[in-house]
């Protein structure tokens, strides 16, 4: 009998990527080995469900990991209670699981996904890495309803357009807490309209692994009256 050919492994991890990471010594070996495991998974259940762009998988450590690794250097070290809003393939929360942002006590890193599926893809690949995340198979709406607020930190990912992202987050997030959104070439155009509705202290920055991508870093949120 024929049998099929095995699947393709994972890609391997550049050196660019462990060196902009700081994946480097006993702990970065650690942090390195809980990504290169998530990359195992995502690769593996990708051929499932569609959890990424097909085209992107061979640039998987470039155009996903690093992408979302370099949110870890803008957040605040110790114990902080954070907030991934529709974590989807766990871009950017199991990354920064992976790279301990949550961990010890009274922190808390809280993954928000409302579909089923990917959802279990979550919680397969956080015990699979052995990691500390908290996978919320809800709709983010509902995350207010159950009492989950207070969050230090709020980030997301190609989820939804600025003016949008600050309506979920804003009865998550607690009083000086700060947002951390990766956007792209709409940015401009989103921030205009936000500021229709919302004050705020913006921070852009360019992003590491895309030319035209963008961190925003968004302080003293306030909606605007009258």
């Amino acid at each position: 009998m024929k049998q099929s050919p095995a699947p393709d492994p994972a890609p391997a991890m550049p050196e660019d990527v462990v060196r902009v990471l700081g994946l480097g010594g006993g702990e970065g070996a650690a942090r390195r080995a809980h990504l290169e495991t998530y990359v195992a998974a995502l690769v593996k259940w990708q051929r499932r469900i569609n959890l990424i762009g097909p085209a992107t998988v061979a640039d998987i450590w470039h155009r996903h990991i690093l992408d979302c690794g370099q949110l870890a250097a803008l957040i605040p070290a110790g114990p902080v209670r954070v907030c991934d809003l529709g974590s989807g393939a766990g871009l950017p929360g199991l990354v920064l699981a992976a790279l301990g942002i949550g961990a010890g006590e009274g922190g808390c890193l809280d993954l928000v996904e409302s579909d089923s599926r990917k959802a279990a893809f979550l919680r397969e690949a956080n015990r699979l890495m052995g990691t500390h995340a908290r996978i919320e198979n809800r709709r983010i709406e509902e995350m207010a309803e159950t009492g989950a607020a207070g969050y230090d930190i709020i980030t997301a990912r190609a989820l939804a357009p600025l003016p949008k992202l600050l309506e979920m987050s804003n009865n998550l997030l607690k009083t000086g807490g700060k947002l951390l959104f990766l956007k792209g070439k709409a940015t401009d155009a989103e921030l205009t309209e936000s500021e229709k509705a919302w004050k705020m202290r913006v921070t852009k920055m360019p992003s590491a692994s895309d030319s035209q991508g963008v961190i925003l870093l968004i302080e003293d949120l306030e909606r605007r009256h009258g």
